[in-house]
């Protein structure tokens, strides 16, 4: 016990101590090191990718029909338009209006390409849009480089369906249905090609036009946003060129569709070959869709005047 008057040595000592302490000064921070993106690869779906891209040499075996060239040209084109006029026009950006049966006619004829279900296709597509060539872009050659934009995105950890980019058409039972069982429309493309034309059917007919059918479609992530030339001045690398829009149907007008994605028209004016739009305008004319959406004026005019730019500023270069 202390005695009367007597501070207990631990209050002596803390009122010796100053009133205010100073912290000490915190050091610089260090500037962020730059840190390149990392995915997580399903290496096991590169197996049947791998698979079908195998099959294609069993031809050595079976032998080359003409009706096996045939089956893999129709089929090739047949499910580029499929995957252009529905997957993408369609789905993603419902360029156009149609019927409830044409609808899942559209859905079932893109499935036949196996890039997973129509509502996973739609959502992940306008998620691209949102995000193109920033870092929550999936594939993008500016932030991971060709070979992943080209098809290493295939395999990276985004095989589930973002529902709610895709409520306007997740509320069909029947698009549900062919986007969990995505996988029917492909088997039962091959086993049918199988038993009508044999095994060249199968290894060219259905395999190799299978195959050319993905790499298409790839080649608009990866090559139209470093091949090309850029008429709109957008937030992306996206490009205009002619050859990858002759491979796939209209597509290729890269850069007109990402600076106006709402149109059915990509290929902008006349010279501009857009194979897909001209059937659209033919199933109009039958009355099978309807409601095209168009670019409108504003869109057209600038572009018109951006040409005359270019072409300008090329003769002033010499």
């Amino acid at each position: 016990m202390t005695g009367r008057g007597r501070q207990p040595p631990y209050v002596a000592l803390m009122s010796s101590l100053p009133a205010r302490v100073s912290a000490p000064p915190l050091a610089a921070p260090r500037p962020a090191e730059p840190t390149r993106r990392k995915h997580e690869y399903r290496y096991g779906e590169m197996i049947p990718w791998l698979l079908i891209h195998l099959a294609v040499f069993g031809a050595v075996w079976s032998g080359i029909t003409w009706q096996s060239v045939v089956v893999c040209v129709g089929l090739f084109f047949f499910r580029m338009w499929a995957v252009t006029a529905g997957f993408h026009r369609y789905f993603s950006h419902r360029t156009f209006q149609t019927s409830r049966v044409f609808q899942f006619v559209l859905a079932w004829s893109a499935t036949m390409t196996a890039q997973r279900g129509v509502l996973w296709w739609a959502a992940h597509h306008r998620a691209h849009h949102l995000y193109s060539d920033t870092e929550r872009d999936l594939h993008s050659v500016k932030q991971d480089g060709f070979l992943h934009a080209h098809l290493g995105w295939i395999f990276t950890d985004c095989g589930e369906t973002d529902w709610k980019r895709i409520q306007d058409f997740a509320r069909y039972p029947e698009l549900v249905w062919l986007n969990r069982y995505w996988l029917v429309p492909p088997v039962v493309t091959g086993v049918t090609v199988l038993m009508l034309f044999g095994w060249p059917g199968l290894f060219i007919g259905f395999c190799l036009s299978l195959v050319l059918s993905w790499h298409a479609t790839y080649v608009i992530n990866s090559l139209a946003h470093a091949w090309g030339k850029r008429r709109f001045e957008t937030k992306d690398t996206s490009r205009n060129n002619l050859w990858l829009a002759l491979l796939t149907l209209g597509e290729g007008w890269h850069n007109n569709h990402h600076h106006y994605m709402n149109s059915a028209r990509q290929g902008f004016y006349w010279w501009e070959i857009d194979l897909t739009y001209y059937s659209l305008r033919a199933l109009a004319w039958l009355g099978i869709v309807w409601d095209l959406k168009e670019p409108p004026a504003r869109v057209l005019e600038e572009g018109r005047r951006r040409d005359a730019e270019a072409r300008a500023a090329r003769a002033s270069n010499g």
